[in-house]
C-alpha cells in the first residue's frame, strides 16, 4: 500500500528527509550529508535511510516532493554555459542597453563597471517581423531569415537559445514560427520562448527571465531526469510521483518542471519558508520572520496572515528574474562560512564557505579555514559530534585554526571566537532588515521562527540586535524544510500583460483574458492528475496610478468580471497602496486634490492541486521539571570566561517545561545555546520560546 510522502531538502552541508505517513499520520525526520559532485547520491542515500528507520520499502511510497539549489547555485556561481539569443530586427542591444540602475547608489556610479552580458553581443541575432503592444501584425515573420538565424546557431554548436520577440506577450504567433523552425533546423537545441516563460510586457525583463529560464535547463534537465531514474531503478519500477518544490510556493511534477525551470530558482529557500509559516501558525503566530540557517547561507522571509510574501522583483545572483517566487533574501551567513582578515586586518565572515567538502576544519576532511562552525565547538555552544553522535567533530582542530586566526587578528582565541559569531550574527540581522525595515515593517512587531541546522544557533543576540519580541524555534528545526516540502500543494501561475485604464477598462476583454488563463490552468492541473472538482483557482491584477513606473499586486475576486468586480479590485489597490507606501489616490477628488487615474497591468491565474498536510500535534503532558530533561553540564564561553552551562536533551522536555540560561538544548539535528538573562519555555506543541528574562 503506497502510504508514505518524503520531502527531501538537498543543502550544501546536510540532505534533510522527512517522511508523512498518510494513514496513522507519523512522522519520521534524518539528515544525511549532501554529496555536492552529484547531489542525487544524497538524495537517494536520505530516501534509502528514512526507509531503513521505518522499516518499510520503496513500494510503500505515495509520492517524493525535492526541494533543489541547482539552479540557484548554477546562477550564483555565474556558471552559464554558452547561450545565445533571438531578438526582433533592430533590439539586438537590448541587453547591453538594460536599466538606468546601478548598485549602491548615485554616489558610486563613476566607479562601477557594467558586467559582463548573459549572451555577449555577438551570439544575439535578430528576426525580421515585426508586433504591435496590442499584437497586431506591423510587419510579417521573416521565415527565410529565421532559417539564415537557425543554422547560424547549429553551425557554431551553441545548443541553448533564448527566443525574446517584440510584443509577444500580446501574441505568440512569430516566437511560435520561430521555435518550429529551431526545432526543424537545430533539433538539438534546448530552447526558451517568453511567449511560455512570461507572457508579460518589458522587454529588458522579460528577455533576461527567457535567457535565466534557456541557461539553467540544460543542467536541471540532466538533474531532474537522472534522480527521476535513479528513483524508478531504485524502488523496482513501482512509478513514485515525483514533484520539484517551485520557487512561488507550490510544487509541480518533475515532468513539467524540467521544462519551466526558471520555477525552481529559489526551491529549498520556499520550502522552509511554507514549513515555519505551518508550525508557527499551529502555535497561534501569523505574522513571523523565518530564518533559515545553512551550512552555505541563510535564508529570511516574511510570514503575514500565514502566508509567505510574494515578489516578482527577485533576483538570483546578478539576473533580475520576474517570475512569482517568495520574497527571500540569502546571505552567506551559514555554519560553514568562512572566517578570514580583510586587507585592512580586520574580522570578515562569509560569504565564500567550506560548504560540505572540505567543510569546516573539525569535520576532519581537509578544510584548512576557520569557519562559524568551528567558532561555536571552540566556545562549547555546540557538542562534539553532529546528527546525535554519527558524525564525530574534531574539538582539537576547531581551536588549533580559531588559535592560528587570533594571533594574525592580535585577539585572544575565545574574543577571536566570539567574534565570528558577532559578525556572523549581524550578517543575518542586516538581511532581516531587508525583508522587513527596507518594506516598511517594524521588525519588532513579528516573532522569528528560526530552523535550519545553524538556524537557532544565534537567536539570543538576535533577540538584542533586533529588538525581537521572542525566537520559535520548532521540533527538529533541521528538517524544518524538508516538512515544509510535505505542506505544499501543487501550484501554478500564469499571467498577461493587459495595460488598460480603469476608466476606460473593457470588462468584456477583462473577462476574457481571465477565461483564457484560467483555461491554461485547469490544464495544467489536469495533467498532474487532479479531478477537475478538487481545482482551485486564484485570480489577482497589477496595477498602479497612472504614471507609476511600478505595479502593486491585489487579489481579484471570484465570479462575473463586472462592475462590483472592477470597483473591489481598485478599491483593494488603493488599501495595499497606502499600506505600503503610506497613502493613496483613492478620495483625493472629494478633498480637491488631483484625482491620479489607476491603471491595470497585468491579470495573473494561480492554480492549486490541494494536497493532503501533515498536522501539528500536541506533545502529551510530561514532567515539567527542567531536571528530568538534564544530561550533565560542560563548560561554554556566552558573554565572558566560560561557565558551566547545563546540557538538555530536548526530546525530554515535556510542554511547560522552562530552560533558563546558561544552558544548551540539544537535539538529533540542531543545539539552542541558550545564553545568560534568557530562558526557552516548551509551548503545547514542542516548540521552544526563546525570550530574555532579566529585562
Amino acid at each position: 500500500m503506497r502510504r508514505l510522502r518524503i520531502g527531501i531538502d538537498t543543502g550544501g552541508t546536510f540532505t534533510d528527509v522527512v517522511a508523512f505517513d498518510e494513514v496513522d499520520g507519523t512522522l519520521a525526520t534524518t539528515k544525511t550529508p549532501s554529496t555536492p559532485s552529484d547531489p542525487s547520491v544524497g538524495f537517494l542515500d536520505g530516501i534509502a535511510k528514512v526507509l531503513g528507520m521505518l522499516g518499510r520499502g520503496g513500494d510503500e511510497v505515495a509520492a517524493v516532493c525535492h526541494g533543489t539549489t541547482v539552479a540557484t547555485n548554477a546562477l550564483l556561481e555565474d556558471r552559464i554555459e554558452r547561450l545565445g539569443l533571438i531578438t526582433t530586427e533592430g533590439y539586438r542591444f537590448i541587453l547591453e542597453i538594460a536599466r538606468q540602475s546601478v548598485p549602491d547608489g548615485y554616489g558610486n556610479s563613476y566607479f562601477w563597471i557594467k558586467p559582463d552580458r548573459i549572451v555577449p553581443v555577438d551570439l544575439v541575432r535578430e528576426v525580421g517581423g515585426r508586433l504591435a503592444v496590442d499584437g497586431s501584425e506591423v510587419r510579417p515573420f521573416d521565415e527565410e531569415g529565421a532559417v539564415a538565424v537557425a543554422r547560424w546557431f547549429r553551425d557554431r554548436g551553441i545548443d541553448t537559445i533564448g527566443v525574446c520577440l517584440l510584443h509577444s506577450y500580446a501574441d505568440d504567433a512569430h516566437e511560435r514560427r520561430m521555435l518550429e523552425i529551431l526545432r526543424r533546423e537545430h533539433p538539438t537545441a534546448e530552447v526558451s520562448i517568453s511567449s511560455e516563460v512570461l507572457r508579460e510586457y518589458r522587454e529588458y525583463e522579460r528577455t533576461m527571465t527567457t535567457l535565466v529560464d534557456a541557461a539553467v535547463k540544460p543542467r536541471m534537465r540532466r538533474y531532474i531526469t537522472g534522480i527521476a531514474d535513479r528513483l524508478e531503478r531504485a524502488t523496482e519500477g513501482s512509478g513514485i510521483p515525483f514533484y520539484v518544490m517551485k520557487s512561488n510556493g507550490g510544487v509541480l511534477s518533475a515532468g513539467e518542471v524540467v521544462n519551466q525551470p526558471i520555477t525552481t530558482v529559489l526551491s529549498g529557500p520556499a520550502a522552509g519558508a511554507l514549513g515555519a509559516a505551518m508550525v508557527a501558525g499551529a502555535a497561534g503566530y501569523d505574522r513571523i520572520l523565518t530564518l533559515d540557517g545553512g551550512g552555505t547561507s541563510t535564508d529570511v522571509s516574511v510570514v503575514i496572515g500565514g502566508r509567505p510574501t510574494l515578489t516578482t522583483e527577485g533576483t538570483v545572483g546578478r539576473f533580475p528574474s520576474r517570475i512569482p517566487m517568495i520574497d527571500v533574501v540569502t546571505v552567506g551567513a551559514g555554519g560553514g562560512s568562512i572566517a578570514w582578515v580583510s586587507p585592512e586586518g580586520t574580522l570578515k565572515v562569509g560569504p565564500r564557505s567550506a560548504g560540505a567538502d572540505p567543510g569546516p576544519l573539525c569535520y576532519g576532511r581537509g578544510g584548512t579555514d576557520v569557519t562559524v562552525t568551528d567558532a561555536h565547538l571552540h566556545l562549547g555552544r555546540i557538542p562534539p559530534h553532529l546528527l546525535g553522535g554519527e558524525i564525530a567533530l574534531d574539538v582539537e582542530a576547531a581551536r588549533a585554526g580559531v588559535r592560528g586566526l587570533a594571533a594574525r587578528l592580535g585577539l585572544g582565541d575565545d574574543e577571536t571566537a566570539r567574534g565570528i559569531l558577532e559578525v556572523s550574527a549581524w550578517n543575518q540581522a542586516n538581511a532581516i532588515r531587508q525583508v522587513t525595515v527596507k518594506r516598511g515593517l517594524d521588525v519588532r512587531g513579528f516573532v522569528m521562527a528560526a530552523f535550519g541546522g545553524s538556524g537557532p544557533l544565534l537567536v539570543c543576540r538576535l533577540i538584542d540586535i533586533l529588538g525581537l519580541e521572542a525566537v520559535l524555534i520548532a521540533p527538529n528545526p533541521g528538517n524544518l524544510s524538508a516538512l515544509g516540502l510535505l505542506s505544499v500543494d501543487v501550484r501554478n501561475d500564469d499571467v498577461q500583460t493587459m495595460v488598460a485604464r480603469d476608466d476606460r477598462l473593457d470588462l468584456d476583454r477583462v473577462a476574457g483574458v481571465y477565461a483564457d488563463l484560467e483555461r491554461r490552468a485547469h490544464a495544467t492541473l489536469d495533467a498532474e492528475g487532479f479531478a477537475a472538482a478538487d481545482h482551485r483557482l486564484l485570480r489577482s491584477a497589477d496595477l498602479r496610478y497612472d504614471g507609476q513606473a511600478f505595479e502593486v499586486r491585489v487579489d481579484a475576486p471570484e465570479g462575473p468580471v463586472d462592475e462590483r468586480f472592477r470597483a473591489a479590485v481598485v478599491a483593494a489597490f488603493h488599501d495595499e497602496h497606502e499600506r505600503l507606501y503610506g497613502y493613496c489616490y483613492r478620495d483625493a477628488a472629494s478633498r480637491g486634490g488631483h484625482q491620479h487615474p489607476v491603471e491595470w497591468v497585468n491579470l495573473r491565474v494561480t492554480g492549486i492541486g490541494p494536497i493532503r498536510r501533515p498536522s501539528i500535534a500536541q506533545l502529551p503532558p510530561g514532567d515539567t521539571d527542567p531536571v528530568a530533561s538534564r544530561t550533565g553540564t560542560r563548560p561554554v564561553v556566552f558573554d565572558g570566561g566560560p561557565v558551566d552551562a547545563a546540557i538538555h536533551a530536548r526530546e525530554r522536555l515535556a510542554p511547560g517545561a522552562v530552560v533558563v540560561g546558561p544552558a544548551v538544548v540539544q537535539e538529533f539535528g540542531s543545539t539552542v545555546p541558550v545564553h545568560p538573562g534568557f530562558a526557552a519555555t516548551v509551548d503545547p506543541y514542542g516548540n521552544l520560546l526563546v525570550r530574555r528574562v532579566d529585562a
